[in-house]
């Protein structure tokens, strides 16, 4: 059973979560085009490496940010959203 820690609710089964995709700068809201928007929605880098994701604890609608390796699959670090975005360093 592979088990993922969760921020909100510690250590879970892999199967209560959901992978949203990378965690991206978004486009202006006020002056971006819809070509933009849509390619920050559907087109991701696909890195292979270590990437910041938006996962979700689906049972507590908990939502917040992991790092994991997409060549190993292994998650290496999970926090809260605030951590990231308090600090200004979301890409």
């Amino acid at each position: 059973m592979k088990v993922m820690r969760c921020p909100l609710n510690g250590e879970r089964n892999i199967s209560e979560f959901t992978c949203l995709g990378e965690v991206s700068e978004p486009p202006a809201p006020d002056g971006a085009s819809d070509e933009a928007w849509a390619a920050h929605l559907w087109n991701s880098n696909n890195t292979a490496g270590v990437v910041r994701e938006w996962w979700c604890h689906v049972p507590t609608s908990y939502w917040f940010i992991a790092e994991r390796n997409t060549v190993t699959d292994e998650i290496l670090r999970t926090y809260a959203a605030a951590e990231l975005f308090a600090k200004g360093n979301n890409e």
